[in-house]
């Protein structure tokens, strides 16, 4: 079985999970992918899914649903008799244990890979320490990490098993929520390196004491080499080294001790952050930090020794911690009404997230009063004695103007603790009595467990915004992936463009996404975007394809593979690359691009048959692919052109086959080409504008879902009087008295000029008329039908409900213009449903 192509068949599959076959399918059997969870089933081929069962669900009722999707295979526990009749085409894998036999398999495949792995445990900061790796490190290695906070008993071995033959280093995290956790853990992630970033009081209630809680997360170490920690917290500091002692690790600490491999010497407030002086290796040295609250310290710390113990130099991480920044998972901050700011963090209620919390607000500068809305913490581990008290030391801590508690517990205990502090029983109760409370000119902290539903807190609290927002679904993405996944031939691969700031809809988080759902390559138009996705920890192998010859160093350096077109063009990347080897010894990936009959770029079928020889002057040069474009895939009036172009191709692609001494892909279907002509997928196809959810072919724009909506809220509304005009150059005068919209959009955020008195945007789900020239920031629409309509109503531009082509059409330009014109400064958020 060849391990590094992360495939099995059906009897390696059955060996590395410790199950047994219990029935055959029809066809030959390749597993690629994990599905634990059918409503995320990404692509059909390949796909095993693993019927796992809690108390709450069973994976096993949901099997007739994937079989009659094309899943062909299964692990189960209970094997239903009529599955052989009605599921006969299906692979069916018995064991006694689904979950166990998932965490074998990724332990099998662990082993098949010898790189080094950083794993990474504690109470808190785990997926803040991973990602701000994946971005110091990125540059340098081809990585593997969990995604997101990938690191429970399921989401470890979904983890691991992203690992294949391009990686180099391994990230991954583990959590543990009782004792015996670990070392099933530990024996999949296979750690040659660690981080232990913490201890805290967060998922106890199964141990008996912190110290037990240390010694279970310690078991993810004892086959490492190396564990990173701060000597700052004591008892943890002991407990690490006894471990390390009788496991012959080394520990490689950093704090104030002398004996600390990264001393810290002095720490002073500085205009980005703080300003940190340490000693390291015998030498004195200082380095800038872009983040003041403890919390981000103590995770940057870590980087900072993690990065010194790899042999990374003092100024040269200068720079590369500067470029990170905060990341948004649990807290976030907003305007809130009468002069406050709304402090959400209603992610999780435990101890150590208490502190953290506290001390973000205890930071909030601009505001002398500050308030407190506390749920009842549920899983500390500690009786009601000793949770209080532990919370009295934390509040002893912060100057609150108020205290308010939510939940039976805040309501028995927090007045013995808090003098003054008011309590209600639930989240209903104290939106019941909200406006007791005269909350202005200060910073409110919502402190909530998630049963709680703070969410409705902080919409009661938070004002009412008139920006305009990009609003970015992910579920969409995913849904338009698998639609076109299940519409190609099996073995086929994909490659997704992200050029132009993925469709506007932000190349980042759309290629993060893409790189989970394990897309085969992307595509950037320039180098520069490239770039901007190798730094941001995308390690998917990326296509340019308009690469200007002053990128050649950054795209060889990045390891982006230039789209080739010409013999000229292909002599000067290749002289880059030959002056490269010198140093770095490495085969440079190039793609070719035909003409068919673009007549844009591309070689000319009179110019085939000399590639072959000229290729051949560079041996350190690999094609990777070959490709043409198609002029007018998506019209059928054009068809026949399209045949001549998949003929000529095909011809090509042949001579290219018989000419070249080793093998490469081919691929010519574009978007609309996937779903009209699918014969022609050849080796791979290129998803582009209905990744994003939208298709000129209306059966298909019906299976699709709009990725994006851009929407504002109204300013102003004015009355405007017969025959006076609106906007500049008076474009626009009124028949009738009338009201008008005045909305904070315009050219400068995306909205086509050509829209001016003739395009429509929707507002209480009806189109309504733009009137007057389009404007810089603003431009007006007609709301006279609305007599309802004010200042905060909101108005979609385009989404779901009005879609982005049907606004084109009225610009006269195409979805493509107007989804990459959304500017930048347009706020995007991003959601899952």
């Amino acid at each position: 079985m060849p391990a590094v192509l992360q495939e099995y068949n059906a009897l390696d599959f059955a060996h590395a999970s410790g199950s047994v076959l219990v029935q055959k399918g029809s066809d030959e059997l390749i597993i690629r992918h994990l599905l634990i969870d059918s409503r995320m089933l990404m692509q059909v081929s390949g796909t095993v899914f693993f019927a796992l069962k809690s108390n709450k669900n069973d994976g096993h009722k949901y099997i007739p649903e994937l079989y009659a999707k094309g899943v062909r295979a299964f692990v189960v526990r209970d094997f239903a008799n009529d599955w052989t009749e009605n599921c006969s085409e299906a692979y069916f894998f018995h064991t006694d244990n689904v979950l166990a036999s998932m965490q074998q398999l990724a332990e099998f495949h662990r082993k098949q890979f010898d790189i080094p792995v950083l794993a990474i445990t504690g109470s808190n900061g785990k997926t803040t320490v991973k990602e701000w790796l994946r971005i110091l490190l990125s540059k340098d290695k081809q990585l593997v990490a969990s995604p997101k906070s990938y690191n429970s008993q399921l989401g470890v071995p979904l983890s691991v098993w992203q690992i294949n033959a391009r990686h180099e280093l391994g990230i991954f995290e583990a959590g543990i929520s009782s004792p015996g956790e670990m070392e099933k853990l530990e024996a999949i992630i296979q750690p040659w390196l660690g981080i232990f970033t913490n201890i805290g009081s967060a998922h106890s209630a199964d141990f008996k004491s912190i110290r037990q809680k240390i010694h279970e997360k310690l078991r993810l170490f004892a086959n490492a080499s190396t564990l990173i920690c701060s000597s700052e917290n004591l008892m943890l500091f002991q407990e690490i080294n006894a471990f390390a002692e009788r496991n012959s690790i080394e520990v490689f600490s950093w704090g104030k001790r002398t004996s600390d491999n990264v001393k810290i010497t002095d720490a002073e407030e500085s205009p980005k952050g703080r300003l940190l002086s340490y000693e390291f290796c015998g030498r004195k040295h200082q380095i800038e930090l872009p983040f003041r609250d403890e919390a981000s310290v103590e995770n940057v710390l870590h980087c900072l020794a993690f990065m010194l113990y790899q042999g990374h130099s003092p100024e040269e991480l200068k720079g590369r911690i500067l470029q990170l920044s905060p990341l948004a998972l649990r807290l976030e901050q907003k305007s809130g009404r009468q002069n406050t700011v709304v402090i959400n963090d209603s992610y999780n209620s435990d101890l150590e997230s208490l502190r953290i919390a506290l001390d973000f607000l205890k930071r909030q500068k601009q505001y002398q009063k500050k308030s407190l809305v506390l749920s009842d913490i549920l899983e500390s581990g500690l009786s009601e004695k000793e949770l209080f008290a532990e919370i009295k030391k934390m509040l002893e801590g912060v100057d609150l103007h108020r205290i308010i508690g939510v939940g039976t517990s805040m309501q028995r205990h927090l007045n013995t603790v808090a003098k003054g502090a008011r309590c209600f029983l639930s989240t209903e109760d104290f939106l019941n009595h909200i406006s007791e409370f005269n909350f202005h000119d200060e910073a409110i902290l919502l402190k909530g467990a998630r049963f709680f539903a703070f969410e409705q807190i902080g919409q009661a609290l938070e004002a009412q915004t008139h920006e305009t927002l990009l609003e970015v679904n992910l579920d969409a993405l995913v849904h338009n992936l698998n639609y076109y996944r299940n519409r190609i031939p099996s073995g086929v691969k994909i490659m997704t463009m992200v050029k132009a700031n993925a469709y506007g809809a932000g190349s980042i988080e759309v290629a993060g996404l893409l790189q989970f759902h394990h897309v085969d390559y992307l595509a950037v138009a320039y180098a520069d975007e490239g770039v901007e996705l190798r730094k941001a920890g995308i390690n998917l192998p990326i296509m340019v394809m308009n690469p200007e010859e002053s990128a050649f160093d950054d795209m060889l350096h990045y390891q982006l593979e230039p789209e080739i077109f010409s013999f000229g063009q292909l002599k000067k990347f290749a002289e880059k690359a030959r002056r490269r080897l010198f140093y770095k010894s490495s085969l440079y990936k190039i793609h070719i691009k035909l003409d068919t009959g673009m007549r844009r770029l591309g070689f000319e079928t009179d110019e085939l048959q000399a590639l072959p020889a000229v290729l051949a002057e560079y041996p350190f040069i690999r094609v990777q692919t070959v490709f043409t474009h198609l002029a007018a895939s998506d019209e059928a009036e054009q068809d026949n052109f399209t045949k001549q172009q998949i003929e000529r191709f095909s011809k090509a692609v042949d001579f290219l086959s018989k000419s070249l001494e080793y093998k490469f892909l081919s691929h010519i279907l574009n978007t609309a080409g996937i779903t009209r002509h699918p014969a022609s997928a050849f080796d791979m196809v290129r998803l582009g504008l209905g990744l994003y959810g939208i298709s000129p072919l209306d059966d298909v724009q019906k299976e699709l879902r709009p990725l994006s909506r851009l929407k504002t809220r109204i300013s102003q509304v004015k009355t405007i009087r017969k025959g006076e005009s609106v906007g500049y150059s008076r474009s626009f005068s009124a028949r009738d008295d009338m009201r008008i919209a005045v909305v904070p959009i315009g050219y400068a955020d995306g909205v086509n000029r050509h829209l001016s008195n003739k395009g429509h945007f929707l507002l209480h789900g009806q189109k309504v008329p733009i009137v007057g020239n389009v404007c810089m920031d603003m431009c007006m629409i007609d709301v006279t039908e609305f007599p309802s309509a004010s200042a905060g109503d909101e108005v979609i531009i385009f989404g779901p409900e009005l879609l982005v082509s049907n606004l084109a059409d009225e610009a006269g330009t195409i979805a493509y213009e107007l989804l990459t014109a959304v500017s930048r400064r347009v706020k995007r958020v991003y959601f899952h449903e």
